[in-house]
């Protein structure tokens, strides 16, 4: 069973509010224990013609793994992201993000995630290094709730 993680109204991959942003709300899988959201690319996030734009990409994965660390009911910041593109993803395509929590040192996170075209296919990988928020920090974050 899947539940919905919180959307942030400003935000450019999850928020509701932002004109120009994907708009895309994220799960967590309990039994998998991943996060997870699908996205169909728009002509207008396009790098070359009809391939997805990497920084399209690597927002999608960055923004599902710290989905994970949300899910946990934790605030945390990106302090190193890596992607490795492996095929490219179509405008139009049908794409499924997911992330998961790989470790939890002191007061970090350590992620991987993956980006899976409608084939089937391994469109990217990814691991990130993600900051718990606290004080103003964490307080800062707070205003953007919705």
């Amino acid at each position: 069973m899947s539940k919905k993680i919180i959307n942030y109204s400003g935000c450019f991959v999850c928020g509701q509010d932002n004109p120009v942003g994907l708009k895309l709300d994220f799960f967590y899988d309990e039994e998998k224990q991943l996060a997870w959201t699908e996205y169909q690319a728009e002509r207008q996030y396009q790098g070359y013609q009809n391939i997805v734009h990497g920084g399209i990409i690597s927002c999608l994965l960055d923004e599902v793994m710290v989905k994970a660390i949300m899910s946990e009911g934790v605030l945390a910041v990106t302090i190193k992201l890596t992607v490795e593109f492996k095929q490219p993803a179509r405008i139009g395509e049908k794409i499924r993000a997911e992330g998961w929590v790989i470790r939890r040192p002191g007061k970090g996170f350590i992620t991987e995630g993956r980006l899976i075209g409608e084939d089937g296919r391994l469109v990217a990988t990814g691991n990130g290094i993600y900051y718990r928020a606290e004080g103003e920090l964490a307080q800062e974050l707070e205003k953007s709730r919705p």
